[in-house]
């Protein structure tokens, strides 16, 4: 083994002068145990010892009267258990026993002593266990409170005890290893258990073999598993409970079923130990005649401490430090340096391998192997082994920053390299944006289509992509892998991106379509949205039929037997889809004309029209010719050509020019007929307002001068001012005029004003404008619209009229009036003489007699006789034919009350204000009105209140009225 490295992954502690306390230095030490942070020591003189961290003493008590062979300290419980000689009792019972102490429990004797509870005390050897020298001695905690105790002796023997010594329920057994007559090669010189599962074995080891017994069969089956042995203080156990021996020229381990692994070691091993996966060894140099002491990493195949000793005693481990102790009862402290130590140590010798190997046998974490792998691959770059170094790095995965990495293969232009890396990345899906792109890169680079095939396809266990989607989609277009990009898009479900390739870079206009109609109508729509411009501009036929689809029931409808308005709910509105026609309003148009023709109750119908009757009432639409639509030629272009032509060119193009010219305004008309149409229909007679907004479509009627559709929408508003102001404005009198008398007819719903203004116009038109006046005089004249003086005033402000235009107006107009002011003088004298009349007749009844004749009675025309009444109004009747307390005439008193109500009600109507400022309004002659509610005396009473306040005074007055 003189290949293996020596390192020092160990250092001594305590500045190596630690020494076995003075307190246990009165006897020789014969045996010593560790546990539960304590350190035992036995000695010759009966005593033990326990020592705290750092060897320092903490009490001792007397366990034997003689001496203390064999002791353990227990790892569940914090028992003792010892092995020693006390006082003789009889010549047949041996002074050897065993006894267990309770260190939890103590005891105390006097002042000086402590003392723990002993209890359990057994003698070792009986009758039927005859007594021999003890070799070796082992304890093994069961399930509490059991111990199974294992005593080897010289005669190849082992004393087996079982059971709770405690309470002295225990079994007995004797194991024999061999029946070899010499003591000296028959010796029980090391012993072991092992736990396999249930059952439990127990090694046994003698100068010439080793056997393994069987405990859990009955009687225990011994098998011998070689043929060779040690000495004592040559045996040990790893920590996987393998046998280990030492033998002067090797190191061999055992398993249940035989020898494993052999070590060779040379030279004569005294002491054998197991620490943290170290295997220690005390080993006597024949040619130096020195011992000394090695620390073997078995996994790493380096010794991971050497050193020099003095003849060592004894072996133990504790507070994870190596403990030796000298004969001279010196000792040496030998503890692990930390990791980063050794790990800074191998590095500064460039050990990287080494190094990797031990924090993967020491279990160390995964960051600080990863550490440890990327000083490795620094080494290795730095060295410009790419290829070696790259496998370290990827190794880091996960825990190394991968730029880290990048970096450096970017700058050495180490593509191959870098693209294992990337890969390695992807795999483990710890990869980014940035780092799909690069590796993309590095693919498209090296133009390895068959690896980027592989990546592309590539799917993780959920069946998705390893990669950023967008990000491959996006590299892949870029370096024109545009099937690729395709198929990552359709594979994701990406159908925005998939469509953006096929539109934008490969200009496959009717597959993106046949794309669209296989997807479900929700993304259709979406995808419509997004890209429907491109679309509409190359295939716009095709565009709208899957609009229609979109758009409509489409045969849901048929198989469901009738349209429902729920279901219209739920599809997509033309409206959503308007912005894809911004440059094309042809294509909007047929789009929504089919719209309209098939859907009649769209939610969206307002907006629908909306929208056409601004398709419709627009001056121009740029309708393409039929020669630009067949040959795709640019308008600019064209334009830019024709003006470098010759003279001749240019005059061969004005014919076109005029037929370009005569189609468009031959397209206008037609769309205007189009939009009075749907003014019309979508304006239905039992609707207050239409299926569109009237504002707008009376905004853009003005805008495009239409001057049919503002007529149609202000008469349907019944706006017949401006109406009329539409024909003023254009100058058109003779429409003027038939407007007026459709729309100025009182009898059939009109507004008679409009002659009034139709009045005016002329009056201020300043031109002759006789015809016209003349027919709008006969309509005031037939209407009694206007007093003639307001027509002589209004007419009189346009000097182009004379007076023969009005001359006939107002020769008729006099004499009617003449006519009128004959009949009521007529009235006037009439009225005249019947009041003088009554007034005689009230003066005669106030002074003069009645003279009464009447010979018969007026209600039963019989002779008149006594008792008789006579009233003033000159009718008698019997007093008989007279109800009781009847003081009015019966013959006049109805017409009487008549006149009582009548006065009444006109009293009470004078307080109905609002009353008779509306039949002022309504009225032809408001004067008229006023005149008959003086005449009839409601308005001439006034208040006989306080005229001291003239304030009061008129609130009097009005109340009056």
């Amino acid at each position: 083994m003189y290949q293996w490295r020596k390192f020092e992954f160990f250092e001594e502690k305590y500045g190596g002068k630690s020494s076995i306390p003075e307190d246990v230095t009165a006897g020789k030490i014969e045996c010593c145990s560790s546990g539960r942070g304590k350190v035992v020591i036995g000695c010759d003189d009966g005593t033990v010892s326990l020592l705290d961290r750092g060897l320092k003493f903490n009490f001792s008590f007397q366990s034997h009267s003689s001496s203390v062979l064999f002791l353990q300290h227990l790892k569940q419980r914090n028992f003792l258990v010892t092995v020693g000689e006390d006082e003789q009792i009889s010549p047949q019972q041996s002074a050897m026993c065993l006894k267990v102490f309770d260190l939890d429990k103590m005891q105390s004797e006097g002042t000086s002593a402590t003392t723990p509870d002993c209890i359990g005390i057994l003698r070792i050897f009986t009758n039927q266990f005859p007594e021999a020298n003890i070799t070796s001695f082992l304890v093994l905690e069961e399930a509490p409170p059991i111990l199974l105790i294992a005593i080897g002796l010289d005669n190849g023997c082992i004393y087996c005890i079982k059971g709770d010594i405690a309470r002295e329920r225990i079994t007995r057994f004797k194991l024999q290893v061999d029946n070899v007559s010499d003591k000296s090669h028959s010796s029980i010189t090391g012993l072991g258990f092992k736990m396999d599962g249930q059952a439990l074995q127990l090694f046994a080891v003698t100068p010439d073999s080793v056997s393994i017994f069987s405990l859990h069969n009955q009687p225990p089956r011994r098998q011998t598993i070689d043929q060779i042995g040690c000495n004592f203080n040559s045996v040990t156990m790893s920590d996987r409970s393998e046998l280990i021996i030492g033998r002067p020229e090797a190191v061999y381990f055992y398993e249940v079923d035989g020898r494993g692994p052999c070590w060779a070691f040379e030279g004569e091993k005294k002491f054998l130990g197991w620490f943290r996966g170290y295997l220690l060894c005390v080993i006597a140099d024949q040619r130096t005649g020195k011992d000394t002491f090695n620390v073997y990493d078995l996994k790493n195949r380096l010794i991971a401490h050497s050193l020099v000793v003095k003849e060592v005693s004894h072996m133990l481990c504790e507070w994870g430090n190596i403990i030796l102790i000298m004969t001279d009862k010196s000792t040496l402290c030998i503890g692990e340096k930390d990791m980063e130590s050794k790990l800074d140590m191998l590095f500064k010798k460039n050990l990287y391998t080494v190094a990797i190997n031990l924090v993967q046998s020491q279990q160390a974490d995964a960051a600080a192997t990863a550490e440890v792998l990327r000083k490795y691959g620094d080494h290795l770059y730095s060295k410009q082994d790419y290829d070696e170094a790259m496998a370290q790095y990827i190794s880091t995965i996960g825990h190394l920053e991968p730029s880290y990495v990048i970096q450096k293969f970017l700058d050495a232009q180490r593509i191959y390299n870098l693209t294992n890396y990337l890969e390695k990345l992807h795999e483990k899906g710890l990869a980014s944006k940035d780092h799909t792109t690069l590796l993309l890169n590095c693919y498209t680079k090296l133009k390895d289509v068959e690896k980027l095939n592989v990546f592309i396809k590539s799917e993780d266990n959920a069946g998705e992509h390893k990669f950023d989607v967008e990000t491959a989609i996006r590299v892949c277009r870029a370096a024109n892998y545009h099937e690729h990009a395709m198929y990552v898009a359709k594979k994701a479900g990406r159908h925005e991106l998939y469509l953006k390739i096929l539109l934008e870079d490969l200009g496959r206009y009717e597959e993106a379509l046949q794309y669209i109609s296989s997807l479900e109508p929700s993304q259709a729509g979406v995808t419509v949205k997004e890209y429907g411009k491109i679309l509409i501009e190359h295939k716009p036929v095709k565009t709208i039929e899957i609009l229609m689809r979109l758009c409509t029931e489409d045969g849901e409808s048929t198989r469901r037997g009738s349209s429902s308005s729920a279901y219209l709910n739920m599809l997509p509105s033309p409206v959503d889809f308007l912005n894809i026609f911004i440059h094309h309003p042809p294509s909007l148009m047929d789009f929504l004309e089919k719209y309209t023709d098939r859907v009649k109750d769209s939610p969206a119908q307002v907006e629908i029209h909306n929208t056409l009757l601004e398709l419709y009432l627009s001056n121009d639409l740029n309708f393409p010719s039929i020669s630009q639509a067949s040959n795709g030629v640019d308008h600019t272009l064209k334009a830019r050509s024709g003006s470098l032509a010759m003279p001749k060119a240019e005059s061969k193009l004005k014919p076109s020019a005029d037929r370009n010219d005569t189609s468009k305004e031959r397209d206008c008309m037609e769309r205007r007929e189009k939009g009075l149409r749907l003014l019309k229909s979508a304006w239905p007679s039992d609707l207050e307002q239409p299926l569109y907004d009237v504002d707008l479509a009376i905004i853009l009627c003005e805008m495009n001068a239409f001057k049919e559709g503002l007529l149609y929408l202000y008469e349907k508003m019944k706006l017949y001012k401006e109406v009329i102001a539409c024909y003023m404005q254009s100058q058109d009198h003779e429409g003027l005029i038939a407007c007026c008398k459709r729309l100025g007819d009182s009898g059939k719903g009109g507004d008679p004003s409009l002659w009034v203004d139709l009045l005016n116009y002329f009056g201020e038109l300043g031109e002759d404008c006789s015809k016209e006046v003349k027919d709008v005089l006969t309509y005031i004249e037939r209407d009694d619209i206007l007093p003639p003086i307001i027509v002589l005033q209004t007419l009189s402000r346009n000097p182009c009229l004379t007076l023969s235009v009005i001359k006939d107006y107002i020769a008729r107009k006099l004499e009617q009036e003449s006519k009128m002011i004959e009949e009521d003088r007529r009235a006037i004298e009439k009225y005249q003489e019947d009041t003088s009349t009554m007034r005689k007749e009230i003066q005669d009844l106030r002074t003069n007699a009645r003279i009464f004749q009447l010979s018969k009675c007026t209600a039963c025309t019989f002779t008149l006789d006594l008792p008789a009444v006579h009233f003033m109004c000159m009718h008698s009747f019997h007093q008989r034919c007279l109800g009781d307390n009847e003081k009015e005439c019966p013959e006049c008193a109805p017409e009487y009350r008549s006149v009582l109500e009548t006065k009444r009600s006109l009293e009470q109507n004078s307080k109905d204000q609002d009353r008779f400022f509306q039949q002022v309004k309504s009225s032809k002659d408001g004067f008229s009105v006023i005149a008959e509610y003086f005449g009839k005396g409601i308005i001439s009473k006034t208040s006989n209140g306080s005229t001291g306040n003239g304030r009061s005074g008129a609130t009097s007055s009005s109340s009056g009225f």
